[in-house]
């Protein structure tokens, strides 16, 4: 219920870039928790509505270049992550070195 609230929302007051609104402003008019609204978001993403997001806020995309230009920034966002996942399965070979020396 709350995504269709929010869809509603930027579809009639955040349509295209230019009317990009923050998410701090988001969290307050719809009272949800930044954690909620991001899920939220992915919720309306995966149903294959086009809201796009930039570093100043999110809108309902209009333009086919909106939604790739979410796409490239998520994309960036993923292959960091997966960067972060690798460096930490690399970190756990000093876990093993300690455990076969008898110190874990």
């Amino acid at each position: 219920m709350r995504d269709e609230q929010l869809l509603a929302y930027l579809k009639g007051s955040c349509s295209g870039r230019k009317n990009r609104v923050g998410g701090t402003e988001l969290e307050r008019t719809l009272h949800v928790s930044g954690t909620d609204l991001r899920k939220l978001v992915n919720q309306l993403r995966r149903k294959t509505h086009p809201i796009a997001s930039d570093r100043s806020g999110y809108f309902y995309a209009t333009t086919a270049g909106e939604v790739y230009d979410t796409i490239r920034q998520l994309k960036r966002m993923a292959a960091g992550l997966e960067a972060a996942i690798n460096g930490l399965e690399r970190s756990m070979d000093r876990f093993r070195e300690d455990e076969e020396a008898g110190h874990g």
